[in-house]
């Protein structure tokens, strides 16, 4: 998730290095937020995308299509085409956005189509595009581009130095990610834009879950977009960024094309070109699942603020997914339950409610303060009956070809990679970081989005996803946790003793897999400290 670098935010907390300390937040104000008119709305008028999802949501009435996309080059795939299909306008929400081959290779893409007279949006968080200042000043000088920064740093580098003076408000962030395209066709999920989310880079993949929508809640997402791009926090780029022309945009058309001639990239390319979900989109036989689907999201106050319970996402979500009554799982890989999640989850277990998880384990995780976060609550969560499982950056076994659909099913489908033999090994060292966000109840309710488990996406970041209602979709995810998820991670256990223990097909361990002695020392001193709530 790559959050606020959440190490640094966490000694920033503890030493209290913030504004009030060093009486700086003068000289980080931001500038007066204008409203924007440099680009105009654009024509109205049906569009290719539009009028075929409309024709098939009117066999559907009342209800979303909705496809999962598990694998990651499908998933780079499936936003490719939808800016090449671009007619009208593209709307881009991200956390993160990488200058990498895929980031890259989507600017250009982005920017072709503005070429062709497509309106673009680009609303992202300012924490998440390092090195891309000039890029995106390039951008917003076009015609029918706007780029717009979320709680964006007054200080462009180093930018840290702008969390020392200004902590309280830049330590709150914009993680929603939402892909529209002619308000008709969105993908919403756990993914940011670069290359470890779409199985291009050379180092870790995260394993991750999409939703590409049409219908009813395409058009929610695009109304909720409208609402963060013309919120407090949203400030056009101009504002922020250097101001840059012809020559930028020039070398941004060559970089692209770089990448494109690039060994590793024009292999990455041309695979794109063979997926079936690259004929199902041209030939418009993507398969959708129809049911009830209801979008939720946070106030985009909320990084200026502090907002009710209920008016919160994760309060939403507690009305919209309900209480189970029969089973529960969660994927998250950033699981830090806190007092309140593990009493919630407690009560589940010991009302007859089978509760199952899913998150990094230490060996695993991208970000080792947040298992200081979850390690304490183990104990009392598995003392419930909370069954408890996690991922390893090693080796876990070969899974039959059912369990590997199955764990498509669940986002971590795409960490399995083909032998020489023709096996797969699940879970490989590098590509074994769940970075999915699912939540199901009762095999009848599927909640996929960017909603981690954690403290952070409760009370301090923006988040957004979909609650879905349908028992085919909630069942499959469900059923991994029956196949594959027992094959690709530890299941840790209580034993007599009252310590903890990891079991998996292949081994069992009485120490944590993946933690030394120094890591031990640094997670639990890390863990008795006072900064929970930043996680």
């Amino acid at each position: 998730m790559a959050l606020v670098r959440r190490w640094q935010v966490a000694l920033l907390g503890m030493t209290g290095l913030g504004a009030a300390a060093f009486g700086l937040i003068r000289a980080n104000r931001l500038p007066r937020r204008r409203a924007s008119s440099d680009i105009s709305p654009p024509a109205r008028g049906e569009t290719t995308l539009s009028r075929v999802a409309q024709e098939r949501a009117a066999r559907h009435p009342g209800l979303s299509g909705v496809h999962l996309v598990p694998d990651a080059v499908d998933a780079f795939a499936a936003r490719l085409l939808l800016v090449k299909a671009a007619e009208r306008t593209i709307d881009l929400q991200y956390y993160i956005w990488h200058g990498d081959r895929t980031g890259t290779l989507l600017l250009e893409a982005v920017h072709e189509a503005a070429q062709r007279g497509v309106r673009v949006r680009l609303l992202l968080d300012d924490n998440g595009i390092a090195g891309l200042d000039g890029v995106l000043a390039a951008l917003n000088a076009h015609r029918n581009i706007e780029v717009r920064l979320f709680n964006p740093f007054r200080i462009r580098y180093p930018k840290a130095i702008g969390f020392l003076v200004d902590f309280g408000r830049l330590n709150r962030r914009m993680h929603n990610k939402s892909f529209t395209v002619d308000g008709a066709v969105t993908i919403v999920g756990g993914r940011n834009i670069g290359d470890e989310y779409f199985g291009a880079g050379d180092g870790a993949l995260f394993a991750d879950l999409d939703v590409v929508a049409i219908g009813p809640v395409a058009r929610e997402v695009e109304a909720d977009f409208e609402r963060y791009w013309t919120s407090e926090s949203a400030y056009p780029a101009r504002q922020i960024l250097p101001i840059l022309g012809r020559r930028k945009r020039a070398k941004l058309r060559s970089r692209a094309s770089v990448v494109e001639s690039d060994a590793s990239a024009r292999r990455y390319v041309e695979r794109l070109r063979s997926l079936p979900l690259v004929q199902d989109v041209v030939e418009g036989s993507l398969t959708f699942e129809w049911a009830e689907v209801r979008m939720i999201s946070d106030d985009p106050a909320k990084v200026v603020r502090d907002i009710e319970y209920r008016n919160l996402l994760a309060g939403k979500l507690d009305g919209a997914i309900g209480r189970p009554q029969r089973e529960m799982t969660i994927v998250s890989g950033y699981f830090v339950p806190g007092e309140q999640g593990t009493r919630q989850l407690a009560d589940y277990a010991r009302s007859g409610v089978k509760v199952t998880v899913l998150t990094n384990g230490y060996s695993a995780t991208d970000v080792a303060l947040v298992h200081a976060g979850y390690a304490p609550w183990r104990k009392r969560l598995l003392r419930a009956g909370v069954r408890l499982f996690e991922t390893a950056a090693e080796v876990r076994g070969v899974p039959s070809k059912k369990q590997r659909r199955q764990g498509n099913r669940l986002g971590i489908g795409s960490r399995l990679r083909p032998t020489g033999s023709g096996s797969f090994a699940a879970l490989r060292s590098g590509a074994a970081t769940i970075h999915a966000k699912t939540i199901t109840a009762d095999r009848e309710r599927l909640f996929v989005g960017s909603f981690n488990f954690d403290p952070r996406s409760l009370r301090l970041n923006t988040e957004l996803g979909f609650v879905i209602y349908s028992a085919a979709l909630a069942g499959q995810v469900a059923d991994a946790f029956e196949t594959i998820v027992p094959d690709a991670a530890y299941e840790v256990t209580l034993d007599a003793q009252d310590r903890l223990h990891w079991t998996s097909e292949q081994r069992s361990a009485a120490r944590e897999p993946g933690l030394g002695l120094f890591d031990s020392l640094l997670i639990g001193f890390a863990s008795r400290l006072p900064i929970s709530w930043l996680l």
